[in-house]
Formats: structure tokens, C-alpha cells, sequence
């Protein structure tokens, strides 16, 4: 997903990682454009998982 791809589908996307991780927070999901990395980041660190499946959930439809 490039940036303007998930700045435009942020939202959706959030709702959806709250849906399946209940345990992450608005702070854990505070997006500001520029900080994809640093979110990715975090959400890497919160859930526990590697860079592959983090992207992996941000990529899928």
C-alpha cells in the first residue's frame, strides 16, 4: 500500500485492526501523515508480530 493509499483508506483500516486486536487503543491507532513508519512500527511492537505480518494486515482488502 503506498501512502496515499493509506491515508485515504486509514479509517477503514482502523476499524478493522480494532475489530481483530482488541486491545489496541485511539492512541495506538493515532495516524498523522508523514508517520507511516512510526505506526507500523508500533503496531509491530503492541501486537507482537514481524514487519511481514504487519504489513500483511495493513495490505489486505
Amino acid at each position: 500500500m503506498n501512502k496515499l493509499q493509506f491515508k485515504g483508506e486509514w479509517h477503514e483500516l482502523k476499524g478493522k485492526l480494532r475489530q481483530k486486536f482488541a486491545d489496541l487503543t485511539d492512541d495506538d491507532l493515532n495516524y498523522a501523515e508523514g508517520q507511516e513508519e512510526e505506526l507500523l512500527g508500533h503496531l509491530q511492537k503492541k501486537l507482537g508480530k514481524t514487519q511481514q505480518q504487519i504489513s500483511e494486515l495493513v495490505n489486505t482488502p
